[in-house]
């Protein structure tokens, strides 16, 4: 069995050649999530009358986008468009999605009547893949109970007589595979009813669809998606039971980028847990019936997310897969187990995968329904307003962010919450405040200085709960984020000025000024503008070269034995100094001495801090 090796330095891969071209009709820059309802859980019951229902749901919350559904039962009351996929194994690419004029009346009991009244809108597209195996015993029942909006339709009965004769021929293609399908087969009778009921409160409209007869076409679903869309794709299997807030940890990240939702530890032999091996917040390596992983250190819980730029990738992984599954070379893997494959390939590929811990936050899938009700009781155990709070405060902050901020910083973010303040009014108070602070430090009195320590320590305080409150609120914004990186400059260089101003007015005037402190005020300036200089291009260098989650070399992996001791992560996060140690070192230093000492303090520890930072660059470009 092949091992889940670590990914190599590599770009995703490009788009196969002889893709299918995206279909202009569903082409969207929204998020799509697949849900994955092809276990027979998906049917459990819950309060929200089933768990595709419930997580459905949960993601209309999350206004996650589209929801494309992918189910062994044809939900005939959400009349989705359904387009067939025989999945034969001489082609590669067997399930095309594309759009059939006569689908619509494969939903229907009977070819000769009417489609069902649309859902309401405004709801999200459904996209269902349906095995081509014994949907006619399923479909007798329905029968009478349309009969009754079959005048209402007689005006369109007309044009659908034409494509009758047209559904006659894939009869005969549905007889051999029957057989495999006996034992579900009562299964699926009930399920359509359960259907028709949960259609009025379901979050999703249906708008067209696939039929694949299991894991292969399954696979190709995901490919073709992937193809025809221009925005990320989360895909979920539909037996999940999770919090909103833990799916949201995934599905509301600001940066759209592909992750992985996981938890820590490994239960081996768990086989609804794919083992994965994560560092430094990356997936690294990932395992499922088929793939081993060495060493894993935390497991998959089924959520996965694909940012736009890899749905390339994605496509080329799910097809690849589908191929080896339609000639069974993918020995034990399930057809429960569309996620775990996918995440396994794309980090054999060297897609960069984020791993997004659970932390205190439930999500695991369930075969049966005590389990369920299980899962349920332990979702309920937890308080989510509190954990979706706690989400919001980043726990790997700087020191001085994560001891003397974020440990009471989340009863500002519940106040401002509360008062309707917006992430950008916050901003525009931690600015005032930082203005005040230069307007202290400039009178150059003893009293003024400590002053304006405690409100540009205050400054600093609102400077995290805007960020804080932008997560908690799910309020994110282009604007909001150029804000809050543009004034941490401004308010910075405006207290270098304010302190400069008040030393000058108590100093004598030298060659330099008065004391040389303007020339030291600017060389603080240069320094930090110098440090975000390198920061930002060396990130962006990364990500072009699709190096964001891969290499480093022994550097990286030093750093990374670095980080599993706990004194030492926090030593080399003090070594950077970040912008809270900055704000806290210029707060301490004003207040206990003058200016010059800040700005001696700023410029001896910020240029060792350059030369730590730009040297450890430059041995991971290796």
């Amino acid at each position: 069995m092949p091992e889940s090796a670590s990914p190599p330095p590599a770009q995703p891969s490009p788009a196969p050649v002889g893709a299918p071209a995206r279909p202009p009709h569903v082409r969207t820059s929204a998020r799509v999530a697949v849900v994955l309802a092809t276990t027979p859980a998906t049917r459990l019951a819950c309060a929200e009358g089933t768990l595709a229902d419930r997580l459905i749901g949960q993601l209309a919350a999350l206004h996650a986008g589209p929801v494309h559904l992918i189910t062994r039962v044809t939900p005939v009351a959400i009349g989705a468009e359904v387009t067939k996929a025989t999945d034969p194994p001489q082609s590669s690419h067997p399930a095309q999605l594309q759009p059939e004029p006569q689908s619509q009346p494969q939903l229907q009991s009977q070819p000769g009547l009417p489609p069902p009244p649309p859902v309401p809108a405004p709801r999200p597209a459904v996209l269902v893949a349906d095995p081509a195996t014994g949907p006619p015993p399923e479909r007798t029942t329905p029968a009478p109970e349309r009969t009754t909006p079959a005048p209402e339709r007689t005006a369109p009965a007309p044009e659908r007589t034409a494509p009758a004769p047209e559904r006659t021929a894939p009869a005969p293609e549905r007889t051999a595979p029957a057989p495999e399908r006996t034992t579900p087969a009562p299964e699926r009778t009930t399920s359509a009813p359960e259907w028709r009921a949960s259609a009025s409160k379901a979050t999703v409209t249906a708008s067209r669809g696939t039929r694949s007869g299991g894991l292969p076409g399954d696979l190709r679903a995901v490919a073709d998606l992937a193809r025809s869309g221009a925005g990320p794709v989360a895909v979920l299997p539909g037996d999940l039971v999770a919090h909103t807030e833990a799916l949201a940890l995934l599905l509301s990240d600001p940066a759209r980028g592909t992750g992985a939702l996981v938890s820590s530890g490994y239960a081996e032999g768990d086989p609804e847990l794919p083992p994965v091996r994560a560092e430094r917040a990356k997936v690294v390596a990932a395992g499922n019936s088929f793939h081993t992983v060495s060493g894993p250190n935390a497991a998959f819980r089924g959520v996965l997310h694909v940012a736009e730029a890899d749905l390339a990738s994605l496509a080329e992984v799910a097809d690849e897969l589908a191929d080896l599954a339609q000639e069974d070379r993918l020995g034990d893997a399930g057809e429960s187990e569309v996620t775990a494959l996918l995440l396994a390939g794309l980090v054999r590929v060297g897609v960069p995968v984020r791993a997004a811990p659970l932390g205190r936050l439930h999500c695991e899938r369930v075969t049966t329904q005590p389990a369920a009700d299980a899962a349920m009781t332990r979702l309920a155990e937890v308080d989510e307003s509190h954990a979706r709070l706690q989400a919001a405060i980043k726990s790997d902050d700087g020191f001085s962010s994560t001891y003397l901020v974020s440990s009471w910083s989340g009863h500002l973010v519940r106040a401002a919450a509360r008062l309707g303040l917006s992430p950008n009014a916050v901003t525009g108070l931690s600015v005032g405040l930082a203005g005040l602070a230069a307007v202290a430090f400039s009178s150059g009195r003893r009293r003024a200085m400590v002053a304006g320590a405690v409100l540009l320590y205050l400054s600093f305080v609102l400077d995290c709960v805007d960020g804080q409150l932008a997560r908690y609120t799910r309020t994110f914004s282009p604007l909001g984020a150029w804000l809050d990186a543009t004034f941490d400059r401004v308010k910075e260089y405006v207290v270098y000025v304010g302190l400069a101003v008040g030393y000058a007015g108590g100093a004598d005037v030298g060659a330099l000024g008065s004391d040389g402190i303007w020339a030291m005020a600017v060389a603080a300036m240069l320094l930090q503008a110098v440090r975000h200089m390198v920061d930002f291009s060396f990130a962006d260098a990364r990500a072009e070269a699709g190096a964001a989650g891969a290499g480093g070399g022994a550097v990286a992996r030093v750093q990374g034995r670095l980080d599993g001791n706990t004194a030492a992560r926090w030593l080399r996060k003090i070594i950077v100094l970040p912008i809270g140690d900055r704000m806290v070192l210029i707060g301490v230093t004003a207040a206990l001495f003058d200016a010059r000492a800040t700005f001696l303090a700023l410029l001896a520890w910020g240029g060792f801090a350059f030369l730590y930072t730009l040297t450890g660059r430059i041995a991971r470009s290796f």
